[in-house]
């Protein structure tokens, strides 16, 4: 089979995308964000239901956040009293899953310089999620707590979508989970309804391609491991 031009660059938008944590602080247009968002909203969804809600932060507001999660974050005795409203990740670590985890933990240390016994080198570094890795863009995603699982399935595609139409654009992006955990904060500082829970947070923006972070590339399974084919 024959490789279209069309083909080519989806492809390369897809394995392109990596998680980036540092950004440069180059300002990404208004009207691209926008795009990326309008494009990636023909993710499907169950009956049409589009379950995805998007809080698009620039600015002082991004800065207020971050600042106050970031108070929390950095005292012990405060962090602990915020929760995730949800398990993202399992509550028991079972092989190969703990090894791919601690692989890219490790990793990124490694190359960060950051030993096993620099706690604090650690909790800095993870302190960056809630700084949006220095991105001009944080996107804070909220999803209606009536909806069930088969819409939380369906907003995976719509996350994916933003950083494949972010990636077609030159730009890139980090998932980041570790938002959850202070899902109040976020709530008090967006003035969030009652009727919203948060889902995850997302940084957008320029990759600063002179940050060593931004060197590692993560390691896939090959198609034998995952893939089954059922004649």
């Amino acid at each position: 089979m024959i490789s279209t031009p069309e083909q080519n660059a989806v492809d390369t938008a897809i394995t392109s995308r990596r998680s980036i944590r540092a950004f440069l602080d180059t300002p990404v247009p208004r009207e691209d964000i926008e795009q990326i968002l309008q494009v990636a909203a023909r993710a499907p969804s169950g009956t049409n239901t589009q379950p995805w809600k998007v809080y698009v932060l620039t600015g002082e507001r991004k800065h207020k956040l971050s600042a106050a999660i970031l108070e929390a974050h950095n005292n012990p005795e405060l962090s602990k009293q915020h929760v995730e409203e949800y398990a993202y990740y399992p509550r028991e670590w079972v092989s190969p899953f703990i090894e791919r985890r601690r692989k890219v933990g490790w990793d990124l240390y490694a190359l960060l310089g950051l030993t096993r016994d620099n706690k604090a080198g650690m909790a800095a570094q993870h302190g960056r999620n809630y700084e949006f890795f220095g991105a001009p863009v944080g996107l804070i995603f909220t999803i209606d707590r009536i909806m069930e699982q088969g819409s939380w399935l369906d907003y995976g595609m719509f996350l994916q979508n933003i950083m494949v139409a972010a990636r077609g654009r030159g730009l890139d992006t980090c998932p980041q989970a570790a938002f959850t955990q202070y899902h109040k904060i976020i709530g008090e500082t967006l003035e969030l309804p009652d009727n919203e829970t948060v889902v995850c947070g997302m940084s957008l923006g320029f990759a600063d391609l002179g940050k060593i972070e931004n060197t590692l590339v993560t390691e896939r399974m090959p198609l034998s491991e995952f893939v089954t084919f059922v004649d």
